[in-house]
């Protein structure tokens, strides 16, 4: 679902719906329900449609540039899982 704020920002290239999406990461959340029930009540996407676009984020060189930490934990963890599945 489009929330109409697909518009990159200035200077980085993100849309909006991206940088929601980084914001909703660094949060820290007790459960995934809290987490799952904000995705959908922020952006107004599925948590399927958000973790699509998060895992394009992990690839993508502006978001590296935009927010390094959250982007670089989060590839450490994917890393990390894939290694597990061998």
């Amino acid at each position: 679902m489009s929330t109409g704020n697909e518009r990159p920002n200035e200077g980085d290239g993100l849309s909006e719906q991206d940088e929601a999406v980084l914001a909703v990461e660094r949060h820290g959340w007790p459960g995934p329900g809290a987490k799952e029930r904000a995705i959908r009540e922020r952006l107004g996407i599925s948590p399927t449609q958000y973790y699509q676009r998060l895992n394009a984020l992990l690839d993508d060189p502006r978001a590296l540039a935009r927010d390094p930490v959250t982007i670089n934990r989060l590839r450490r963890r994917r890393d990390a899982r894939r290694d597990l599945r061998g």
